[in-house]
């Protein structure tokens, strides 16, 4: 058998897929849109008047292994424009019809037959029959998507797969795969009662009291990080003159992501970032450059207008907060302020426990502002902050922000998945359009530079991804409920424990007492299902000795400990709400 690389079983597959559903569903007006290749597998885009549902699954991939065994022959055909479109519309494939009128002139416009029936528009290269492929995937689940991602265009049926060349590895890929299905931040959030969505808010989160007190610590975090390093927090408006915006360029780069409304004749706008409002905070007073770098924080509410299909659980919403700040300084300070920030960085990720950090510089675009010199000072700065970094990096040619170069650190979670969290960005052109000054050394005006700057990025999506990373278990200093105190008997011991949980409270633990009727198996179940840190049983012995029986959230041991090492214990995890290398200073 011819060997083929995984891309093209990957493509061929899809192929495969598309024919199998056309086969079983012949009278269900099959249309197909397109099937491309992703990481680990494949998705095609159907048209049909019938509503694939996942236990249809099994009946597609059954087909699909009989077309395999059939060994159908797969040909390709190179035809003119005028051909492939006489060929599509008479197969009443009206998407691949559109897709033709797009192609550009002088393209060769290929299409592939696959047995009797199956006909499909593209550049392959495919295997030769359908009995070269292997046996190795599985479909599974399918989603809504507008054609071409637009929403007033047809929504069609988009059938994922997973897909590899070898059974070892699709076993693995589909363990992966349900680990993170039981990770899901969505499925988590609302077993352990974090947050919920409603319809008269889509793609805004309600964070419950028990999601709102993980929200504040995470804040409380970075504010303690702020105080180390110098940062001053500001509050700015929500709804501005749309003129700040069009001032800012966001009016012509943003508008239909942004959310308005009027006030009096004015039209205003719901601020998107705070960027702008920290410009006016800059202009309103006269610097030196001894006040720099100036350094603002803002833990404003943003709202942006995404689209219904992009928006997932906490992780893309409409309304949403940053630990945003924007950093004020001057070309000569950027390597310093850099090395500052990756330092910063270092601290806060390693203290929640993400080891595997990649980093990637993002150099100037073709279409860009401001001139080469400012550009070169810029990305040499950066590139020396990293290499003197203990980080490993990759360049991104042409990849930067209009405005200026980026650094952009991605974090690996507890089962490899790599998450966008900060950023690092170089601006030019809002110290330009808002005229921007400060005073320099020599007593002249100077053009400050401008840097952007986001260590988690939007809490919300921050607070999805460590969900995940965690399965929901909390450290301690940031589990919404730390302790909780089971009585043996409510009517002897409960008094006792009540008073106990009191005591933590006061000293800033969180503490409850499950006074509940249920048993005690059903109280451990119930904690354990919670995910609480600790569980305090406390019986005649316990009051008499003066002592508590912690069970920490998934041991199965039972450890005493005198009432004073337990309040020790409890406020030495606490602590840890600041790294170590901040509670040091």
């Amino acid at each position: 058998m011819a060997k083929f690389d995984l891309e093209v079983i990957r493509h061929s597959t899809a192929h495969l897929m598309a024919q199998a559903i056309q086969e079983l569903y012949p009278d269900e007006n099959v249309k197909l849109g397109i099937g491309p290749t992703i990481e680990h597998g494949f998705y095609y885009d159907i048209d049909m008047d019938k509503k694939i549902h996942d236990e249809d699954l099994k009946t597609i991939e059954a087909k699909m292994k009989e077309i395999i065994k059939r060994s159908d022959e797969i040909t390709r055909y190179e035809v003119s424009r005028e051909k492939a479109l006489e060929i599509f519309e008479e197969a009443g494939q009206e998407y691949k019809v559109e897709l033709i009128k797009d192609l550009p002139d002088g393209e060769t416009i290929s299409y592939y037959t696959q047995g009797e029936t199956f006909i499909d528009l593209c550049r392959g290269p495919h295997v030769e029959t359908t009995r070269q492929l292997p046996m190795f995937f599985k479909l599974l689940h399918t989603a809504g998507a507008y054609w071409r991602g637009d929403e007033t265009r047809p929504m069609l049926q988009r059938v994922y797969a997973a897909c590899f060349d070898d059974k070892k590895k699709l076993k693995e890929h589909l363990n992966f795969l349900e680990e993170a299905k039981k990770r899901d931040h969505r499925k988590l959030g609302k077993e352990l009662g974090l947050f919920l969505f409603d319809q008269a808010a889509p793609g805004s989160p309600f964070f419950e009291p028990k999601g709102t007190i993980v929200y504040n610590e995470l804040i409380a975090f970075i504010r303690r990080i702020y105080q180390i390093y110098d940062y001053k927090e500001v509050i700015t408006p929500q709804v501005l003159d749309v003129e700040l915006w069009k001032t800012s360029g966001h009016w012509d780069n943003y508008k239909d992501d942004m959310f308005f409304t009027k006030d009096d004749h004015r039209e205003m706008a719901v601020k998107p970032m705070n960027c702008p409002c920290h410009m006016l905070m800059f202009k309103h007073k006269k610097y030196s450059y001894r006040d720099l770098p100036l350094r603002f924080a803002d833990f404003g509410r943003l709202h942006r207008n995404e689209r219904s299909g992009a928006l997932a659980g906490v992780t893309r919403v409409r309304t949403f907060c940053q630990d945003d700040a924007h950093v004020f300084l001057s070309k000569e300070d950027i390597q310093k302020e850099v090395t500052s920030l990756l330092d910063m960085f270092n601290v806060c990720y390693d203290h929640f426990g993400f080891e595997n950090i990649k980093i990637g510089l993002s150099t100037r675009p073709e279409k860009k502002v401001g001139d080469d010199e400012t550009w070169d000072t810029a990305e040499a700065a950066l590139k020396a902050a990293l290499d003197a970094s203990k980080y490993d990096y990759f360049i991104n040619e042409g990849d930067g922000a209009f405005y200026g170069p980026k650094i952009d650190i991605q974090i690996s979670d507890a089962i490899g998945r790599y998450h966008q969290l900060g950023t690092v960005q170089l601006d030019f052109q809002l110290p330009e359009r808002f005229d921007l000054k400060f005073t320099n050394s020599n007593g002249e005006d100077e053009r400050p530079v401008v840097i952007h700057r986001a260590l988690l990025g939007s809490l919300e999506r921050f607070f999805g991804v460590y969900l995940e990373h965690v399965a929901g278990a909390f450290p301690f200093w940031l589990a919404p409920e730390q302790v909780v105190f089971v009585p043996v008997n409510n009517e002897i011991h409960g008094e006792y424990c009540q008073e106990l949980a009191a005591q933590l409270r006061h000293q800033g633990l969180r503490a409850r007492v499950d006074d509940s009727n249920e048993t005690m198996g059903k109280k451990t179940r119930t904690l354990q299902k919670a995910k609480v840190p600790f569980m305090a049983v406390i019986g005649d012995k316990e009051i008499e000795q003066k002592s508590l029986a912690l069970r920490a959230y998934g041991s199965k041991e039972t450890n005493v400990y005198s009432l004073e090492e337990a309040m020790d214990k409890f406020r030495e995890l606490s602590n840890q709400r600041f790294p170590k290398q901040l509670r040091e200073l």
